[in-house]
């Protein structure tokens, strides 16, 4: 299992060899992954591309997946990409939407052709504390934090 998104994150399965894996009948968000420095750090995976898909089945992995050009080549070999997904319990489609657009927002993998951003405005959210965690500063991507 491998924890991806803001704050506790999404208990993804896997990583998993992309190459060999048979993608299961089942609704779910999906993470593309390889490992920067296999040597020095193996146990480090960045995130290359982020999708959902109804029926995993039906987005043609492992390797008919219209990106698939880009995983390869960033990985460096189709054997070096790896895979992880997340059925989202009780989910639907714009729950599996969302959690990708906040994937997307937050990891802005190379090979997703889709940006989203992540910011937002102080008076939607303000600043905040909380006796159970350090004082948070709401900021843009490009920001550095207030405080």
């Amino acid at each position: 299992m491998i924890r991806l998104g803001s704050l506790a994150g999404y208990p993804f399965e896997g990583p998993r060899l992309l190459g060999g894996w048979t993608a299961p009948r089942s609704a779910a968000v999906y993470a593309i992954c390889y490992k920067p420095a296999p040597d020095t750090k193996p146990e480090q995976y960045a995130v290359i591309y982020v999708g959902h898909a109804d029926d995993l089945s039906t987005e043609r992995f492992p390797f008919k997946h219209p990106r698939s050009p880009c995983w390869i080549k960033r990985a460096g070999s189709k054997w070096k990409v790896y895979v992880c997904t997340y059925e989202v319990p009780g989910g639907t489609r714009s729950h599996r939407e969302q959690i990708t657009r906040e994937l997307i927002a937050i990891y802005r993998p190379s090979c997703n052709e889709e940006r989203y951003d992540q910011a937002w405005k102080d008076e939607w959210i303000g600043e905040y504390s909380a006796p159970t965690t350090a004082p948070v500063a709401r900021r843009g991507p490009d920001q550095r934090p207030r405080g």
